[in-house]
């Protein structure tokens, strides 16, 4: 067995050029193009059969992205965040890399119809399954950014592109969280980066303090667009108690919002009947999180 390192990428520290270096150490099954954050990811096959996520910053911006989310993935960890694992120098910039997850992104645009729209899509797809499922892969997100709070940390941009859905398996893996920051902080230029579906007022606000009431406001749109059956937020899935926390949840002005994560998590949680799990799914929560 190989040491770290032996390891033909976790072992390596430095290429001058990434697409070359993993054609060379493996099997290119995936190459994505430029991200609108300014990077590319590639998915590489190594001998062993192990399958690897490599993201590689194209542009300073970028870059100055890719540490803040390193940094993120040193301090939170949790099963459904997939986790950056290693870092390699290319050129002037860097890239990092994280183990494969199977699945697919919730968010689809589609020019004529607009996100989630499209037919077939992912994200109509996730909302066509039975509540159950959809709750307890919210049930999931919402473990997670427990942990994002525990660890001082606050949502920035978020949105249901950060969710790789795997149907097979009904397991979601969060990714791309490199905007996430540790909290509170002050916005210093006109807006953060995110979806508009999903940002909450003050992230628009340059001088505005943003903290887990503003993670609170962009977890109830999580809840209340992955529960309604379409965008035009028509078509609500969930109960009224439900709905009434996301009210909530909300609310334009932060100090009326839940305090926390930790409050939102649990007022949800009760209107929920307790934490839902879904019974039929093939990978049940107590697999997921071990």
């Amino acid at each position: 067995m190989l040491g770290m390192t032996d390891h033909p990428l976790l072992g390596t520290y430095e290429v001058p050029a990434l697409e070359p270096f993993l054609a060379r150490i493996g099997e290119l099954f995936a190459a994505g193009p430029a991200h609108d954050s300014g990077c590319r990811t590639y998915g590489v096959r190594l001998p062993d059969g192990a399958r690897w996520a490599v993201k590689e910053a194209l542009t300073d911006a970028a870059q100055r992205s890719l540490d803040r989310g390193w940094a993120f993935h040193q301090a939170v960890q949790h099963p459904v965040i997939v986790p950056q694992v290693h870092r390699l120098r290319v050129g002037e910039r860097s890239a990092v890399v994280l183990p494969w997850r199977d699945g697919e992104s919730l968010y689809h645009r589609a020019p004529a119809a607009g996100p989630g729209q499209r037919p077939g899509g992912a994200l109509a797809r996730f909302r066509a399954l039975p509540v159950t499922r959809v709750l307890a892969a919210l049930e999931l997100i919402l473990e997670a950014h427990l942990a994002v709070e525990r660890a001082g940390h606050v949502a920035v941009d978020f949105y249901d592109g950060a969710v790789l859905y795997d149907f097979a398996t009904h397991a979601p893996h969060l990714i791309d969280l490199d905007e996430y920051r540790r909290g509170p902080f002050v916005v210093q230029e006109d807006r953060l980066p995110g979806s508009r579906r999903f940002m909450a007022p003050e992230e628009w606000v340059r001088g505005a303090i943003i903290d887990a009431r503003t993670t609170v406001f962009t977890l109830g749109r999580t809840a209340r667009l992955l529960l309604d059956a379409g965008d035009e937020e028509r078509a609500w899935r969930g109960t009224p108690r439900q709905r009434a926390v996301i009210t909530r949840a909300t609310c334009a002005d932060p100090p009326h919002r839940h305090a926390s994560v930790r409050q939102f998590v649990g007022e949800w949680r009760q209107a929920c009947d307790g934490p839902v799990i879904d019974p039929h799914a093939p990978l049940g929560r107590g697999e997921l999180m071990h």
